[in-house]
């Protein structure tokens, strides 16, 4: 019923948020050509590359083998999406995940990812948080890319887990921090739920969250998952936040 009702919404004309053109989808085409262009990035932090090289400077340099295998972003953490990101984490407008998963869906390194029958596990809120928001973000966002890979003319195959990781404790404001200093910050901070650790043994795990700036949250919320028994993790993200911001 939810995803009938995701689909009717989708299909009626609304003003762009971007541009104010009506009729339109949320975000119309032309803002998406203009503001999500494919760009080449690092595949294990998903920075902006010149060229397709494969891995930024500094993911080349890490002298510590990473947790995360591949991470994959649509966009930029900039104009517009800075500010829908803020609509759809802070504002009640759940929403937001529809044509967020169908920007993720529309990177080629996202389709790819699905191909490998990954299960979808979402970045999770403390309890607090979550009672303050009403909603996780990450699971959101989990939901809409499995409606939309059920519907994909490929039948993009995927799995779900809601609660896979739980997290022990917030942490403090990390917007200020280096990658290091938030590692250090989040270390304890995730750990495989105990009722659900045995279906995460020898799997594909697929990280889901709307924004990742160090990447340190990912890589740590990975080893906890790697330590639970997974092959695998990658992760996907809406947005990456610039290494210069």
């Amino acid at each position: 019923m939810l995803a009938a009702r995701h689909a009717i919404v989708e299909s009626l004309p609304a003003a762009c948020q971007v541009c104010a053109a009506w009729p339109t989808r949320p975000v119309c085409e032309a803002c998406i050509l203009r503001f999500a262009q494919p760009q080449a990035r690092c595949r294990a932090c998903a920075a902006v590359l010149p060229d397709d090289l494969g891995l930024c400077g500094a993911c080349q340099t890490r002298s510590d083998i990473p947790a995360l295998q591949h991470c994959v972003a649509a966009v930029d953490y900039a104009y517009p999406w800075d500010g829908l990101i803020a609509r759809f984490k802070f504002r009640s407008e759940p929403g937001w995940a529809q044509p967020f998963a169908q920007l993720l869906l529309q990177v080629t390194q996202t389709r790819q990812l699905l191909q490998t029958r990954p299960l979808m596990v979402p970045i999770p809120l403390t309890a607090e948080r979550l009672g303050e928001r009403g909603y996780n973000q990450a699971w959101e966002l989990v939901k809409a890319l499995h409606a939309q890979c059920r519907r994909h003319p490929t039948a993009l195959p995927c799995d779900t887990l809601a609660t896979a990781l739980v997290r022990l404790g917030e942490t403090p404001d990390q917007h200020s921090l280096g990658r290091e200093a938030r590692l250090r910050n989040l270390r304890g901070v995730f750990a495989a739920h105990p009722a659900h650790a045995h279906r995460l043994v020898g799997r594909h795990l697929l990280l889901v969250d709307d924004v990742t700036t160090t990447g340190a949250t990912l890589q740590t919320a990975a080893q906890a998952l790697l330590q639970a028994g997974a092959d695998r993790v990658s992760a996907l993200v809406f947005a990456r936040t610039p290494p210069s911001r």
